[in-house]
């Protein structure tokens, strides 16, 4: 059903590519710093929740690289614009999502790129027009994640993190970079939330290793959230339809870090979780409702929260629930990212002798962003 109301009928035509340094400018930027290294008050990744009151800890002196979930359900053409369509503000539209999909991050300034995504359909289609659709959006992410790259100190350590879409597209650039260690031992973490990763595959295909506890630094994090009884179809045919990052298909098992545990134990009860974001009507803020639920990895490497919730209108077929991947595990991603900025830290600290040593997490910010 889903397949007929969202796959576009018309054939794929490929966009003109994006000029030379379109990113260099905050025109294609849904979040970028200002001038003086300052969040911008249009900035919803600042997002916090009512009544917030942040645990005592230095600011972060890291960056963000937030690439954005998918949300455009257009049938008329196989990946957005970025400009205005059908009446609608592309940018407004997106800004509400960024504030719930990347807030956890904004303790750090949070870098997040509109780009020519490719509409849910595409991920629907077993077609060359959806895997084409893609390499558009990954073409665009690819030069907003070079110009990241260029605007921050070479000795800046740096948060990778996505969701859906977004998620892949990140994974993309991980493989293409696998061999670059100067670049992986910049990486606080890597969050690919939301697009499934063979869990034997991680070091291989990404050049990094998978988080097997909450104070490693410089590895991946990865799950995507269903109720119970969980169905794989649509999501499988998703992963099927779309190819491979590299040579493989990925394959269950899949990676799943607990965000509960960070990695460390695969199941967690609600008791665990610290608060999940409910945001309100106009999507524009919320409060956090602790224990809403567990976590648990299933055999096949699917993160379980337990019985089906009335959340809202984006649960997708077999209590698919990776629209509220985040959300639903907002306080403990939060934690989760303080920890391994810390233990990124730690790991520089105690380098051998005459090893580059940077300056401590806040020096260079003077005030916090919680």
């Amino acid at each position: 059903m889903l397949a007929l109301a969202f796959i576009p009928r018309n054939a794929f035509t490929a966009p003109p590519p994006l000029p030379a340094g379109a990113y260099v400018s905050d025109t294609l930027w849904l979040a970028r710093p200002d001038a003086r290294g300052r969040r911008r008050a249009d900035d919803t990744s600042g997002l916090l929740p009512d009544g917030w009151i942040a645990p005592p800890a230095p600011p972060s002196r890291a960056a963000v690289f937030f690439v954005p979930t998918t949300t455009s359900f257009a049938s008329s053409h196989w990946n957005d614009t970025l400009d205005d369509r059908d009446g609608r503000d592309r940018r407004a539209r997106d800004k509400l999502f960024l504030g719930l999909m990347a807030s956890p991050f904004n303790r750090s300034l949070v870098w997040a790129p509109m780009y020519r995504q490719a509409v849910i359909g595409a991920f629907l289609s077993p077609t060359p027009s959806a895997r084409a659709a893609i390499d558009v959006a990954f073409g665009d992410v690819r030069q907003a994640f070079e110009a990241f790259l260029a605007a921050q100190p070479a000795d800046r350590p740096i948060i990778l993190a996505g969701h859906n879409q977004g998620a892949l597209l990140l994974l993309r650039i991980l493989h293409e970079r696998a061999a670059d260690r100067a670049l992986a031992a910049r990486i606080i973490g890597v969050y690919a939330i939301g697009w499934p990763v063979s869990k034997g595959e991680v070091q291989r295909e990404f050049g990094i290793a998978a988080c097997t506890g909450p104070d490693q630094a410089g590895c991946l994090i990865s799950y995507v959230s269903f109720a119970e009884p969980a169905d794989l179809g649509e999501l499988g045919a998703a992963i099927r339809n779309l190819g491979p990052i590299s040579g493989r298909i990925a394959e269950p098992p899949y990676l799943c870090t607990n965000p509960l545990t960070g990695g460390a134990s695969p199941t967690a009860p609600a008791s665990a979780n610290l608060g999940a974001l409910m945001p309100n009507s106009a999507m524009t803020g919320g409060a956090l409702a602790g224990q809403l639920v567990p976590a648990r990895c299933d055999a096949q490497g699917l993160l379980i929260i337990g019985k089906p919730l009335q959340l809202g209108g984006y649960v997708l077929p077999g209590n698919n629930y990776t629209a509220y991947d985040i959300p639903l595990f907002w306080a403990n991603l939060r934690a989760d990212v303080a920890r391994r900025e810390a233990a990124w830290y730690l790991g520089r600290d105690h380098r051998p002798q005459g090893s580059p040593q940077g300056p401590p997490p806040g020096l260079e910010r003077s005030t916090p962003h919680d």
